[in-house]
């Protein structure tokens, strides 16, 4: 008994892990050919099946088949795989969906990376080959290579396949990311997370097969692709709100200028004032959209949801509270003297009908500056509540 309590707390090398939600057809042909693989490559290891509230036999079968067995009653395959990494016994973990998608014999590629120090290895389907009929031509040909790409762009990752379920890596180096999502966008945290952690990363070749339910999966296209998408836009305020809100905001500004002194064509159309008041209005959306780029920035960094970024600590040790309320101040008497000097120009007209081709020149103008410094003054103040922390 002695002998046998010293085997199963040596550490091992390598878990390989299968969330499972009533998978009685597949989760055994699962485990064996993992466990095939450890005894095959010599690799010493463990198959760990995360129950996630089956109704079905899965967890007799995967107990049969010599797997280990944990159960996470909390629904979701982030909640699963949290669970599993947990308590992976292995220095390193290869996860895989439980429904013969993914071949578990052909684990050497991952094996070898982890070995040569990759933090996360992950497979691509486009590379490896996906067999006929083994994924919908919705996400062969536009879910995945736009949500992938997406990726990419947002956070300059250098994975092909986001959405790739055969990934192996480093436990420690995964664990340290505090990886917090309930459900199918894991698999795209998992890869964002580390990315802007620097974690070395690479990719191997993986092949996607038929899985061998009779059921229908579990991935629903497009609530679970809109969660994907949700989670990138949320986690690239620079992408969401910085890019979109500067590019809003000088172009209303260049509008303003180019319309102030009277009204303007372009070939046959004309414009007026009626494009000054929209110019006003852009200004104002992209000057909030700026400012909330800020405000996701240094939120996610106070909560260790993103790394520590010099230029954020830069800006905020110059932007303080006093210098950005005083900037508002300063924005908001220029709105008021602006106010005044129309209200002048209406008494001149004993308070009666204005040329609003003229009056709206100094009135949208006016109005612009004073929402500006109204809002440059409440969000010095709300920069300096998120940064209570901080200092």
């Amino acid at each position: 008994m002695g002998r046998a309590l010293d085997e199963a707390l040596e550490p091992i090398e390598l878990t390989v892990l299968m969330p499972c939600l009533d998978e009685a057809e597949t989760v055994g042909a699962c485990v064996s050919k993992a466990a095939a693989y450890l005894e095959r490559s010599g690799v010493r290891g463990e198959v760990l099946v995360v129950d996630n509230g089956s109704s079905d036999a899965s967890r007799e079968i995967a107990r049969r088949g010599g797997a280990r067995v944990v159960e996470e009653p909390r629904r979701g395959y982030g909640n699963a795989l949290r669970a599993g990494i947990l308590a992976a016994r292995g220095r390193y973990v290869i996860m895989g969906d439980a429904d013969q998608s993914y071949d578990f014999t052909a684990l050497d590629p991952f094996v070898a990376c982890l070995r040569d120090g990759v933090e996360l290895v992950m497979g691509n389907r486009f590379q490896g080959g996906i067999a006929p009929g083994a994924m919908p031509p919705l996400h062969r040909y536009l879910g995945n290579p736009v949500l992938s790409g997406i990726g990419r762009l947002f956070f300059s990752s250098p994975v092909g396949d986001f959405h790739c379920g055969l990934r192996g890596f480093n436990r420690q180096s995964i664990l340290r990311l505090g990886l917090a999502t309930e459900g199918m966008e894991f698999a795209s945290e998992m890869v964002v997370r580390a990315t802007v952690a620097g974690l070395r990363i690479a990719e191997v070749p993986a092949t996607l097969s038929p899985d061998g339910r009779s059921r229908a999966p579990h991935l629903r296209s497009f609530r679970d692709g809109w969660r994907h998408l949700r989670f990138l836009m949320l986690f690239s305020p620079r992408w969401v709100f910085l890019y979109p809100g500067a590019v809003l905001m000088l172009l209303g500004i260049a509008s303003m200028l180019w319309l102030l002194p009277g009204p303007r064509r372009i070939g046959s159309i004309g414009l007026d004032v009626n494009t000054l008041i929209y110019s006003s209005a852009a200004i104002v959306c992209g000057f909030q959209a700026v400012v909330f780029a800020v405000f996701a920035k240094v939120f996610a960094i106070n909560a260790g949801l993103l790394p520590e970024d010099a230029r954020i600590r830069r800006f905020t040790s110059v932007v303080t509270i006093e210098l950005g309320m005083a900037t508002g101040l300063l924005v908001l008497l220029a709105g008021l003297a602006a106010g005044a000097y129309a209200v002048g120009m209406w008494g001149r007209e004993s308070f009666g009908a204005l040329n609003t081709e003229v009056s709206l020149r100094i009135v949208a103008p006016s109005a612009t500056a004073l929402i500006l410094g109204l809002q440059l003054i409440f969000s010095s103040l709300f920069l300096g509540v998120l940064n209570l922390r901080r200092d």
